[in-house]
């Protein structure tokens, strides 16, 4: 890979785009909230001023969900061309599930739909459960997902569907192809029971976890960086707040495929315990050899793009 790769230590890049004749690759830890779209529109915007370069080529190598932070491949120029084979390497995602209650989207974006038995749940349960889902298996992508069918976004056949009081579960296996996918490891790395979880259930233990991904009570304070980020995010993606229902919930952490979505394992972990599941947090950990912890913020990553005219 001859594409220039950023990381938060580099000095601002020249202003002449043939200094990186093989493209410019940015690690971004996508912030929360935030579309995929609305990253490159911020990047594409900032690297067009600070090249002169009206028709410069940005992309992202692997959409993330508006609710998901971590690792997004944003490439320029040349670089744009590795897309396909970035988006093809393996993922890591570290994953907040809540069990008990469904919703239509699979994760926080939309409202309970359906509550389920959840007092069986135990961490002993949720562990002896994972084994199962590992290796190559057919998935059902969510509705709510970028999946195309015969040529439209399912979300927007989502909407639809949703206005229409439809039962999404059934529709989505009736509109879209099954995928086959391959999840390689799969860790419980923490269980929080229903009678523990009065506390905001998208906490993930900070280290793990982007302080914003949950937006939980009990967070580390918000510094200036990620106030910035929050006033970014996009106005037209809802969050709902289950933080009082007591839930118990999971953490684990998952090594797969391209093309496998995390809420839909959420689903199908939770059908597999006999109740019903929805992502309360997601984070993509690693993109192959790109790890969230030496991502950039997308304030980072500006700095970079505006270097003065003499360089």
């Amino acid at each position: 890979m001859e594409a220039l790769i950023l990381t938060p230590d580099m000095a601002p890049l020249s202003r002449n785009i043939e200094d990186y004749p093989e493209g410019i690759i940015i690690p971004i830890d996508k912030p929360y909230r935030w579309t995929s779209a609305d990253v490159i529109r911020k990047i594409k915007y900032t690297a067009i001023r600070h090249f002169g370069k009206k028709n410069l080529k940005v992309g992202h190598a692997g959409t993330l969900d508006p609710l998901a932070t971590g690792v997004l491949l944003v490439c320029i120029g040349k670089a744009t061309k590795l897309a396909e084979e970035l988006q093809s390497h393996d993922k890591e995602y570290v994953a907040g599930i809540t069990f008990g209650a469904t919703t239509p989207s699979y994760d926080l974006e939309k409202d309970i739909d359906r509550f389920f038995p959840h007092e069986h749940i135990t961490a002993s349960s949720v562990a002896e459960a994972l084994p199962a889902f590992i290796g190559e298996q057919d998935q059902i992508a969510p509705l709510f997902s970028a999946k195309s069918v015969d040529g439209v976004r399912a979300y927007e056949l989502a909407r639809k569907l949703h206005r229409e009081g439809k039962t999404l579960d059934e529709a989505a296996a009736e509109l879209i192809r099954v995928s086959r996918i391959n999840i390689t490891e799969l860790e419980c790395i923490e269980f929080i029971g229903a009678s523990a979880a009065s506390e905001d259930p998208r906490t993930v233990p900070a280290a793990l976890i982007h302080p914003l991904a949950g937006g939980g009570m009990s967070s580390p304070a918000v510094t200036g960086t990620e106030s910035r980020q929050i006033s970014n995010a996009s106005s037209r993606i809802n969050v709902t707040d289950n933080s009082e229902l007591g839930l118990p919930r999971a953490v684990v952490r998952m090594a797969c495929s391209k093309g496998t979505y995390v809420r839909a394992f959420a689903r199908d972990l939770g059908e597999a315990l006999g109740s019903g599941a929805h992502l309360d947090s997601l984070q993509r950990s690693h993109s192959g050899i790109f790890r969230v912890e030496n991502a950039l913020t997308v304030d980072q990553a500006i700095s970079l793009l505006s270097a003065p005219k003499s360089l």
